[in-house]
């Protein structure tokens, strides 16, 4: 009974779908022996395919990709059969000693295949250990490539020896079980180029043949394909098997990480859709708030946007304009001092907390306002005598120094604290209980956050560790309920109030290179942004501004998913960069927050809404 290979009619395979499970083994390593160090590169980066092409010389099997290329020290054996022979007895049978994965040598009969052939099958007979999956089933599987015997043929061979498939050809049920592979030459089914997507004919034609040998139990992998990481990601959407490369590093990194920069939504919330109320009654500036997404450029916001389908509080406010970042002493600023632009309104230096470039102490923003009686809060989802938090409170030329930013805290005005990190006030090494300390002057301590509703009017701290932890690892909606529950402390206070809630962690994430941690901690600050538009829309006279201290991880889009809230990105760095970030502002004076200015600016912006002129 003999089978041909039909193109399935209908596509089986959804284009853009996203495939989860793809690692290096999906890693295919083209024309292996023109690397610098063949095989080797390949094996290290764990590649779960590589390729040989060979000739049949004298009684030996020579490695080169043409015939004029052959040199006698470039054997099958030295650079392939007894490197792989080595690491099986070095690994006690396997491939990988931590696992048991595999992979599968492709080889391609550059010459006849007989006697090719024939002296292939007699030197991997040597091993059967390492070449015959009935005789060790973690030993590496053999495909022939290229130059091949007819499929009528295929028996004459041992059975350890597979062969790649041809589209055309008739197989019997018991050929097929030979043919794991199908290597086909994309350039025969589109002109892409590797750039935006393939044309959607084109994908249809691919996607049935894709399907098609699906269908038979094979994997595929296109050759001639372009070797760009879009070409890789539009590959896998595709679901191809292997993806075909000359560039071992690049996509080892690209795939290494790749589970790292993927993202579909498990969780949606609806965007709050304010009322605008202040365009129709301009009124003063009354409260301040101010929400900061530590690390949060554009990029970062589009992807919690796409990653919601389709949907963010923050992008229903109306004023919008753009910080520049830089710091006193370098291009890209750290927390310290991308902070302390907001709090004091100066440039200093890279790990200053609320002090210029000569180090001198200026005041900030709780201070300023708390001579006409204004109250201050300061909440952050992460350690509490970190940078930007700490800018609000703490002058100290060390960001690092959390003993004495958190005593600066002794001498502050800030009404209410909230975030992570209590043992710098408990378990200090001067001794000092500052919470104890705190007690005496009239504040509320809370250590446990789930015990904030305990709250009642008048200064408050709120210290628990559970701030720090991620939304990934389960932290829960600490940031939004915080913000929620400072605006009910404060809604009374006589002359108004400014707070800072800082989205810390979606800093973390970008450090990480991890896009569903940025995504989760972007969403959870759009809920605290939430809660401060829907305050706003209580009291007009609040002045709402969204914006980040810098950008993290230079994270690029390349490819989404509205309906499905899926995002396919990647990393340029896992630290800041020097891009401009946002600035969103809602209610009276917003519009001020229009334009493209210095971060310190800010500072002006705000002050200036409260209607505190400084010369």
């Amino acid at each position: 009974m003999t089978k041909k290979i039909f193109i399935i009619i209908g596509l089986l395979t959804t284009y853009l779908s996203g495939y989860s499970q793809y690692t290096t083994l999906n890693a295919h390593s083209h024309n292996d022996y023109q690397n610098d160090i063949p095989f080797w590169s390949a094996y290290y980066a764990g590649f779960g395919s590589i390729e040989a092409d060979i000739w049949a010389v004298n009684g030996e099997l020579m490695v080169a990709h043409q015939e004029n290329e052959i040199n006698a020290e470039r054997t099958l054996d030295q650079l392939y059969i007894q490197p792989i022979v080595k690491l099986f007895k070095m690994n006690g049978g396997k491939a990988w000693g931590k696992n048991n994965n595999t992979f599968q040598l492709v080889i391609e009969l550059k010459s006849a295949v007989e006697p090719t052939l024939s002296l292939l099958v007699r030197k991997l007979d040597q091993y059967p250990e390492i070449f015959n999956q009935k005789v060790n089933k973690n030993a590496i599987q053999v495909t022939i490539t290229g130059k091949q015997p007819a499929p009528s043929s295929f028996d004459k061979y041992p059975d350890y020896i597979y062969f790649d498939g041809n589209l055309n050809q008739k197989y019997s049920e018991a050929q097929l079980k030979r043919v794991p592979l199908f290597s086909l030459n994309l350039k025969e089914y589109t002109k892409w180029n590797g750039k935006a997507n393939i044309p959607a004919n084109d994908v249809k034609r691919i996607s049935k043949i894709i399907d098609s040998v699906h269908q038979l139990g094979s994997k595929i992998r296109f050759w001639g394909a372009p070797d760009i990481i879009n070409a890789w990601k539009v590959l896998i959407n595709l679901q191809v098997d292997y993806l075909n490369t000359d560039k071992i590093s690049k996509l080892a990194e690209y795939l290494n990480n790749y589970n790292h920069t993927q993202y579909t939504a498990i969780e949606q919330h609806i965007a709050y859709l304010p009322t605008y109320a202040y365009l129709k009654k301009p009124m003063r500036v009354k409260n301040v708030i101010l929400l900061i997404g530590d690390g949060m450029g554009l990029a970062h916001l589009y992807a919690g946007y796409t990653a919601n389908m389709g949907a963010l509080s923050i992008f229903n406010m109306l004023n919008i304009g753009f910080s520049k970042t830089s710091s006193a002493d370098s291009y890209v600023t750290d927390s310290g001092a991308g902070g302390s632009a907001f709090a004091i309104g100066e440039k200093t230096n890279n790990r200053s907390i609320g002090v210029d470039a000569l180090g001198i102490t200026h005041e900030n923003i709780p201070e300023l306002l708390s001579r006409r009686a204004i109250k201050s809060a300061i909440i952050s989802v992460g350690d509490i005598t970190d940078a930007t938090p700490a800018v609000f409170y703490a002058h100290q030329s060390e960001r690092d120094w959390a003993e004495k930013i958190a005593d600066d805290f002794m001498h502050s005005p800030v009404d209410i604290l909230m975030g992570g990190n209590p043992k710098v006030f408990t378990s200090r090494k001067d001794g000092r209980n500052l919470l104890d300390e705190l007690k005496k002057k009239k504040f509320q301590i809370i250590m446990d956050f789930n015990d904030i509703n305990k709250l009642n009017k008048g200064k408050a701290i709120v210290l628990d560790d559970k701030a720090t932890c991620s939304k990934i690892d389960g932290r829960s909606d600490f940031l939004p309920k915080s913000v929620s529950k400072s605006c009910e402390l404060l809604t009374n206070a006589p002359k108004g109030f400014f707070m800072m809630a800082e989205g810390a962690q979606i800093d973390y994430g970008g450090h990480r290179n991890d896009m569903q941690y940025v995504i989760r901690e972007m969403l959870d600050f759009d809920l605290a942004v939430s809660e401060a538009l829907k305050f706003a829309d209580k009291n007009n006279e609040t002045l709402v501004i969204v914006t980040a201290d810098h950008e993290t991880g230079g994270i690029t889009l390349l490819d989404g998913n509205y309906s499905k809230g899926m995002i396919d990105g990647q990393f340029s760095t896992n630290d800041h960069t020097g891009i401009m970030v946002p600035v969103f502002a809602y209610g009276p004076h917003s519009e001020d927050f229009r334009g493209v200015y210095e971060n310190t600016e800010i500072f002006k912006k705000i002050i200036t809404a409260f209607g505190i002129i400084r010369k």
